[in-house]
């Protein structure tokens, strides 16, 4: 069950590939400047994710225009990650969450996707400039998309 709305967004830390190589993307960075989306799924080169991640980049600009940065996060590793995201021509930038510890955080654990282990369940939150989770939404399953109406919502709001 994901953190729930009105509660203080945990502050992590994962690393990005960049074209320099790995960064470190800080959540709270962006606190007191700018709201921002994070969309958990479970893996890198599956239809469902490539299809969200594919859509969301193709939409980069209208999360822009409200001031917000957007971040996919997965537990997949930053080069599995680059590799699908230069395949895929996916924009969004995409976080490594390896040891599972940021979804464990936000409450979006998904144990034993199709027997192959624990992942991130599909999922959404918007943070907004204070800190604080403005929107939050698991799915009801991995192949079901976030309600992305519902999240440009929170973020006009």
């Amino acid at each position: 069950m994901p953190i729930p709305i009105g509660s203080k967004a945990p502050d992590f830390t994962l690393k990005t590939a960049a074209p320099e190589g790995l960064k470190d993307v800080k959540l709270s960075d962006n606190f007191g400047k700018k709201q921002t989306v994070l969309l958990f799924f479970p893996l890198a080169f599956t239809g469902v994710c490539t299809q969200e991640m594919c859509d969301v980049s193709a939409g980069l600009e209208q999360y822009a225009g409200t001031g917000a940065e957007v971040y996919g996060i997965s537990v997949d590793s930053p080069f599995a990650q680059a590799a699908w995201a230069k395949q895929s021509k996916i924009t969004v930038t995409l976080l490594s969450d390896l040891n599972k510890q940021v979804a464990a955080a936000y409450g979006v654990v998904f144990p034993g996707l199709a027997g192959i282990g624990d992942t991130s369940a599909r999922a959404a939150f918007v943070i907004g400039r204070d800190g604080v989770v403005k929107y939050a939404e698991q799915t009801a399953t991995p192949k079901d998309l976030p309600d992305f109406a519902a999240v440009k919502a929170a973020l006009a709001s």
